[in-house]
């Protein structure tokens, strides 16, 4: 067999790239379902009527859900097959879409993005680890990433727009109905363009293994939002110490078991791990600013959801291009380089966004988002594809599973907490307003929206008065969570920077080589995925592979 044949056999045809567009369905799903709930948020907060965690509840109990089970739907896709995971998803999925368009309370409403986040699951793992065993050669590989990549920051683009527009027209269950024509997309044509795919020889899904891996996430994640909103302290530090202690017990049955849901030993490759920590604080940074940006340009600047969906488009659209425009760059400069930059350039953007006033208008709130959005799209192209090449074709779900835990665990999480600072910084700031009574004071503090709606059964001085009281602290809360998340920016590149620095000779963090047998914890009788600079075959279990 010639290197001729090699080549030929290992790149990607028509197929494959047809098949990755409707690959990029699911991903626009997902993306777009983050960021235009953030424009229901006033609307919900009129019609359903949900108290403060209510409405947290409402934002975050899709990502937590869904962070909780990805790990276990990705292993699961290895086992069964990623398409069948796949189609079971985007059918589950259009069902809990409908559900939550025509949600009577805030109860329901919270039930149903949880049935979303139990679809969701299914989704993102499946998608990623199809691209891995559909392209095989490595450049390919990188530009496939690129476009999932993109579709990504796309959707997230798609989401204000598509969230401003529904709204200018139609009730707020339009947002979640629109997804339903497009899970019957997916539904019709990934069966003919994308080939099915699963582990060789996965062996047996452990049902203690899923049940360790979601009581390690559930319990952590709620205490996380507890103790961020304030109050008692001792049951959120126990859910913790619960989330903890099964963690332990999980990573110790994984590294027992001679076929683990989740080899513990990749997270030894220091690529892998960054990788996934930094799908987390981008994601925790990007969802926390739509969250304050959607509110502030629609309560404070009191502009339509068109506008204030079309006014985020730039920072979006500079995410998509950046995400392209990373691949060359580290390739000039190198990974670690890319990275670090583009954590600094978030870190600029809210820092411009600390300058936000009731007066400032939206051109600062679009150059912020910019930053943001332009910082965020140089890092998601090379995490990705980093955590990919770490991992043996094999485990290509369960991998992609925990690159995706962290997008929606730093989703949720960008909510809860620096929602949380926003929220604790807002109340702090709304304090007695001189003629208006204190216990519309006290309605007024626990959301913005909330003051909006006490201000409208006020005459029209004590209405002014505690409006302009509420917008100054609302954006007074919004330097507080910007330079917040600033500061957690600059940390995460300065970690990155140490992490990734070169170890010697020409090694150069990303580009270092790595073998699946030290990835595997020292194991040795599996050498799937060993592979070297000089690859001419990746999809041959004994070629050699450079992992970048």
């Amino acid at each position: 067999m010639t290197t001729t044949q090699d080549t030929h056999v290992d790149r990607a045809g028509p197929r494959e790239w047809a098949g990755l567009a409707v690959l990029t369905l699911p991903v626009l799903l997902i993306s777009v379902d983050m960021t235009i709930l953030g424009f229901a948020v006033p609307h919900l907060s009129e019609d359903l009527r949900p108290t403060g965690t209510e409405l947290l509840w409402i934002v975050d109990v899709y990502s937590f859900l869904l962070a909780a089970l990805l790990v276990t739907m990705g292993s699961l896709g290895d086992r069964i097959g990623r398409r069948r995971l796949l189609m079971f998803g985007a059918a589950g999925f259009g069902a809990a879409s409908v559900a939550a368009a025509f949600a009577p309370t805030a109860e329901a409403m919270i039930a149903a993005r949880a049935l979303l986040g139990l679809a969701g699951g299914t989704l993102m793992p499946s998608t990623l680890s199809l691209v891995r065993s559909m392209f095989p050669d490595d450049a390919q590989r990188k530009i496939a990433i690129a476009v999932w990549a993109a579709a990504l920051s796309a959707g997230s683009a798609l989401g204000p727009v598509l969230g401003g527009l529904l709204l200018e027209f139609f009730w707020w269950g339009s947002l979640f109905l629109v997804n339903a024509p497009v899970t019957v997309l997916t539904l019709v044509l990934a069966p003919t363009l994308v080939r099915e795919s699963k582990a060789t020889d996965p062996g047996r899904l452990d049902p203690l293994s899923v049940l360790l891996s979601a009581a390690t996430m559930l319990p952590a994640v709620y205490g996380v939002k507890k103790l961020a909103e304030g109050g008692p302290v001792a049951l959120p530090l126990a859910a913790i110490a619960l989330g903890v202690g099964c963690g332990v017990a999980f990573v110790r049955r994984q590294r027992a078991r001679e076929r683990p849901m989740l080899d513990i030993g990749l997270f030894a490759n220091r690529t892998f791990s960054v990788g996934v920590g930094l799908n987390l604080i981008t994601l925790f940074a990007m969802i926390a600013a739509l969250f304050f940006l959607t509110q502030y340009l629609q309560i404070v600047l009191g502009i339509s959801p068109l506008r204030a969906g079309l006014a985020l488009v730039p920072g979006m659209l500079l995410a998509v291009g950046a995400g392209f425009l990373a691949v060359g760059a580290a390739r000039r400069v190198g990974m670690a380089a890319v990275l670090c930059a583009g954590l600094l350039i978030m870190a600029t953007g809210f820092l411009v966004l600390t300058a936000l006033s009731p007066d400032s208008g939206a051109a600062l709130a679009v150059g912020g988002f910019a930053f943001v959005g332009f910082g965020m799209g140089l890092t998601q192209t090379l995490t990705n594809d980093a955590v990919l090449s770490a991992a043996p074709e094999d485990r290509a779900g369960a991998a992609s599973a925990v690159s995706e835990t962290g997008y929606e665990l730093g989703a949720a999480l960008g909510v809860a907490i620096l929602g949380s600072v926003l929220a604790v910084s807002y109340r702090g700031g709304l304090r007695e307003v001189p003629g208006v009574p204190d216990e519309a004071v006290a309605a007024a503090r626990d959301t913005l929206g909330g003051a909006a709606d006490t201000a409208s059964t006020l005459p029209t001085e004590e209405a002014e008065r505690l409006t302009a009281a509420a917008h100054t602290a609302f954006t007074d809360a919004v330097a507080v969570t910007g330079a917040t998340a600033a500061a957690l920016l600059v940390a995460a590149a300065a970690t990155t920077a140490v992490v990734l620095r070169p170890t010697g000779g020409r090694s150069q963090g990303w580009r270092r080589r790595i073998t699946y047998s030290s990835l595997n914890g020292g194991r040795s009788g599996n050498t799937r995925g060993v592979r070297t600079p000089t690859s001419p075959s990746p999809r041959s279990p004994s070629a050699p592979w450079n992992g970048t």
